[in-house]
């Protein structure tokens, strides 16, 4: 069987780790596979097809930038792009974020439309049934938003400072990504499947398969655990670990320097991964910075090293962070934020109101202290349901169906 992934990155954050990851599984298991991406470099070792150039992503930037129509660039690149698809000749195509500044949605899905291929959508966030940004809340009825509540949102990913377009892209995404002849959307959460069955993608079948993580990598490890705790000067502290790719305050970024002024800084030391200089000087000294890291070596080691791991998040879908502490064996305390409280249970971390600060901090102390059967079950959590032999084979699986040949 022949795969083809297409994501706006492959070397970057967590959907860059599932791509290569769903890759690897597939060439074990005898299949071919090929990843088409748009932003970054590539990954040696992988089959890749390169998407467009910097300047070519720099002009969509300022097209969605200037008239609120992301994805309505990228022309040539997605002409490119549909010339290699011709060449590789897949039997399934694996949509991921087609979103970035990387690709013509129209060219695309007009290409898509013609063919047989089946098509398997796996939705990172809620871009595809949005007229702009790729997380939205609902309706206070429970409804999808179908026009712009104010312009506020425009400052939102994809950030616009023209008119917004609302209603027109999404009158032209439903009538584009319900052209398809056979598709699946996947969501990585019960709760985005929830969200995405309310919308025109409802014509087609939408199932949750859980993002899964390599528990040989993410593991308890506590090799490196004394020498970075050393580093960050906490040793006798309690670590409270955060990460993210980027850092904003929808990640959660201003309730960490509110929680720094609460927690006493003899006790407790707070670590955020994902920093950059900018951010770093926004930040109070006492919080150690580290900056982004792709490497899961890194990342393993300092999920170790900490005590508890906090995703104070306002908008997401399901954090694969969140597993990867939970492999090392660190608990979780997550904002009641989309599918995040989908990672844990009453074992293995604590789900929390957004921006509550009494709970936040009663949960970091219970949670603080890690000891083994708390590890323990933090690991058997992952291995139960986020083993990723285990969920990627819900592809395989999936792809067959799609192709009659269970």
């Amino acid at each position: 069987m022949k795969v083809l992934q297409i994501n706006s990155v492959i070397d970057f954050g967590s959907t860059g780790r599932i791509c290569r990851d769903l890759y690897d599984f597939l060439e074990e298991n005898g299949h071919e596979c090929v990843i088409a991406y748009g932003r970054g470099k590539s990954t040696p070792g992988y089959k890749t097809i390169k998407i467009g150039s910097k300047i070519d992503q720099a002009l969509h930037g300022v097209y969605s930038r200037l008239f609120d129509r992301h994805g309505f660039a990228s022309r040539q690149a997605t002409r490119q792009l549909i010339e290699e698809i011709e060449e590789f000749d897949p039997d399934i195509i694996h949509l991921h974020n087609i979103h970035g500044y990387y690709l013509n949605i129209e060219i695309l899905f007009n290409y898509l439309s013609t063919k047989d291929t089946p098509v398997v959508w796996l939705l990172h966030d809620q871009w595809s049934i949005s007229g702009h940004s790729a997380n939205f809340n609902l309706n206070d009825d429970g409804t999808l938003p179908t026009s712009l509540k104010n312009r506020d949102e425009l400052k939102n990913y994809p950030k616009t400072v023209g008119f917004g377009q609302f209603k027109k892209n999404l009158r032209d995404k439903e009538k584009l990504f319900t052209s398809i002849k056979n598709m699946t959307n996947v969501t990585p959460s019960h709760w985005l499947e929830s969200i995405v069955s309310k919308s025109f993608l409802n014509k087609y079948p939408i199932m949750t398969i859980y993002n899964g993580v390599n528990t040989d990598i993410f593991k308890i490890d506590f090799n490196k655990s004394n020498y970075l705790r050393k580093q960050w000067n906490s040793e006798q502290k309690i670590v409270i670990l955060g990460v993210a790719s980027i850092w904003d305050p929808r990640k959660g970024l201003d309730d960490f320097i509110k929680l720094s002024q609460l927690l006493s800084p003899a006790d407790y030391q707070i670590v955020l991964v994902g920093s950059d200089p900018q951010i770093k000087n926004k930040l109070p000294r006492d919080i150690v910075t580290i900056e982004r890291t792709n490497s899961v070596e890194e990342l393993k080691d300092i999920y170790n090293a900490s005590d508890v791991f906090v995703n104070p998040t306002y908008f997401d879908n399901f954090p694969t962070v969140n597993i990867e502490a939970l492999a090392c064996g660190t608990p979780v305390i997550t904002y009641d934020t989309g599918g995040s409280g989908e990672s844990i249970n009453e074992n293995t971390g604590t789900i929390v109101d957004q921006g509550n600060f009494d709970m936040l901090l009663n949960a970091i102390e219970k949670w603080g202290g890690k000891v083994p059967a708390v590890k323990k079950n933090c690991r058997r959590r992952v291995l139960e349901k986020f083993n990723k032999e285990k969920n990627y084979k819900q592809y395989l699986n999936l792809y067959k169906e799609r192709l009659n040949l269970n």
